[in-house]
């Protein structure tokens, strides 16, 4: 995580400038203590004001005026990363070859904390064997380079050189500065309602936004896991994560029981169905003024299945999503199940679970309970791997 982490974001002279802003917001969102520094040529392009607004501390771009007398090695010393957003090809010539000529060239040399750099330029620039060259260099040294993306360019033009995507970048950072305590374990997730067809057009589902399951997939790849995410709904990947897809419940039961075993942690954060059409049709159903009778039968609830197969070192965390004794129904569901950790929710409770952003959870295991309060479900996320860790270090 990024929270509590000072962050110095430099910013350089590209008309990807203005991408800093989100960037920046990104990290404040996620508890970064932001400090920027932008060049003489960042500011063509993006009002200084804007930026320091947003950040945790006014913009910075002078060597001689600030109350500090040697600014650029007080920034070096504390930053904790440097993110480098948008990094052009002189600024990443310049750091090649070790020239101090501004505040942010003096910072960078002047620190030994992580670097994240994310070029931005046109596509013959970056394809230039010298910057390829400063690339290679700056790689070997322990920068990481965020590698610029395909797409439309200034003038119109399409290749590659588009500066990288926010979260793409906040990606790196946050992997950069978090510990790797899950380095060596492979991690199944779900995600997602499914879909149960009453017809072609027509089917059950739920309210599940997937929101929860895909923040367990970014928070345990940036902590250094093997992440694979079974989802039921389309959202913007975390990066490094594999992904399958599934729709329906037994779409989901297929994927998740054929590679189960190749997993050390299963979180089954998805909202399957309980129920399901007996007998879908394969047309449309025509409206009519007759009152229509819809018969439906249970799914298969195959995280018993999990639970009574997992091997002895096998971690296997299962959901409740109730409305009512919240307690007792999580605890029923964790032993019915055979489950390590279930993590449940009032769903009835303002501001948790679903389509919110924020969620509130009880984490419950055969020996010990623990309350996670509304937080961000990242937050949550994390709190939830932690507890699977343990779990891990119990048993082995």
């Amino acid at each position: 995580m990024v929270s509590g982490k000072k962050v110095v974001l430099g910013v350089t002279g590209g008309i990807a400038a203005y991408k800093a802003v989100e960037v920046c917001r990104q990290l404040i969102d996620n508890g970064a203590h932001v400090v920027p520094i932008m060049t003489s040529g960042a500011k063509r392009f993006l009002g200084e004001a804007t930026l320091s607004a947003l950040a945790s501390e006014p913009v910075k771009s002078s060597l001689w005026d600030d109350e500090d007398p040697i600014p650029h090695t007080t920034l070096g010393q504390e930053a904790d990363v440097i993110l480098i957003a948008p990094a052009t090809a002189r600024l990443i010539g310049t750091y090649a070859a070790g020239i101090s000529n501004d505040l942010l060239t003096a910072t960078l040399l002047a620190s030994r904390a992580p670097v994240v750099l994310c070029p931005a330029m046109h596509t013959e620039m970056w394809e230039h064997p010298a910057v390829q060259e400063n690339i290679r260099t700056l790689q070997s040294r322990g920068v990481t380079i965020v590698a610029p993306e395909d797409g439309k360019l200034a003038g119109g033009d399409i290749g590659k050189g588009r500066l990288a995507s926010t979260n793409a970048i906040f990606s790196a950072v946050e992997r950069t500065v978090t510990f790797n305590d899950l380095e060596e374990l492979k991690i199944l997730v779900t995600a997602g309602g499914t879909r149960e067809p009453i017809d072609p057009v027509r089917f059950i589902t739920n309210r599940s936004s997937g929101k929860q399951g895909y923040a367990l997939a970014e928070a345990a790849v940036a902590r250094g896991a093997a992440v694979t995410l079974v989802t039921t709904v389309e959202r913007e990947v975390p990066v490094g994560v594999d992904v399958l897809c599934a729709e329906t419940a037994n779409d989901l039961r297929s994927v998740v029981m054929s590679c189960a075993d190749n997993y050390d942690v299963i979180i089954m954060a998805a909202a399957v169905a309980d129920f399901q059409p007996s007998m879908p049709e394969d047309r449309k159903i025509k409206k009519s003024e007759q009152v229509i009778s819809l018969d439906i039968e249970p799914t298969h609830d195959f995280l018993v299945d999990l639970g009574k197969g997992k091997s002895p070192n096998q971690v296997i965390v299962g959901f409740a999503a109730e409305t009512d004794d919240l307690e007792k129904n999580a605890i029923e569901k964790l032993e019915r199940k055979n489950l390590d950790l279930i993590v449940a929710n009032d769903v009835s409770a303002p501001n948790t679970g679903f389509s919110y952003d924020t969620n509130e959870v009880l984490l419950i295991t055969n020996e010990d309970q623990s309350t996670v309060p509304l937080s961000s479900k990242r937050v949550v996320a994390d709190k939830i791997l932690d507890a699977i860790l343990e779990l891990r270090n119990n048993k082995n």
